[in-house]
């Protein structure tokens, strides 16, 4: 009997389970593994040598140094910023977003343009990436803001998901 009226009780309790904990390292993980796979798959299936690589290195890199620190900044050692949880989930994701991708964007820009002129060897470690002058110079003004606006969503809105909502 003891039983019965015990499963009746939890069947008539709406499911409260309390929120994940956002946990930076599983982040950053997530940030490096996911486009790591999806662009290397996708370069090794379409054939495109650089893409394969790409995905390791700065996509993936760019995703996951991008998760570090935006994640950081959002923990801020476990207590949130109150801006940061009083604006609207998307108004706070699309500034990270600008933020970030803006940055990343500058970056990759002036490192394509500064990294062939002083590069202390005339090839990389990869003789196909014709280090300094390869396809990573037009892909490095690209890779570096996609991977940051993508990996700042990713991380803004998990973080979100861990607050604790407001009881009304």
């Amino acid at each position: 009997m003891a039983a019965t009226r015990g499963s009746a009780r939890r069947r008539n309790r709406p499911a409260q389970r309390p929120p994940r904990r956002f946990v930076l390292r599983h982040e950053v993980l997530t940030a490096y593994a996911a486009p790591a796979l999806t662009a290397g798959t996708a370069g090794v299936l379409g054939g495109r040598q650089d893409l394969a690589v790409a995905a390791c290195t700065t996509i993936a890199g760019t995703s996951a140094v991008v998760a570090f620190l935006v994640g950081s900044w959002l923990r801020r050692g476990g207590r949130p910023r109150p801006w940061t949880t009083e604006v609207p989930c998307t108004v706070l994701t699309l500034l990270l977003v600008a933020a970030t991708a803006g940055a990343a964007a500058l970056l990759g820009r002036c490192a394509a343009e500064w990294l062939p002129a002083h590069a202390p060897f005339p090839y990389g470690p990869f003789p196909y990436a014709q280090f300094p002058y390869g396809p990573w110079r037009e892909r490095l003004p690209v890779d570096l803001p996609l991977s940051a606006a993508l990996a700042t969503t990713a991380v803004t809105l998990r973080w979100r998901g861990t607050l604790a909502k407001p009881s009304v």
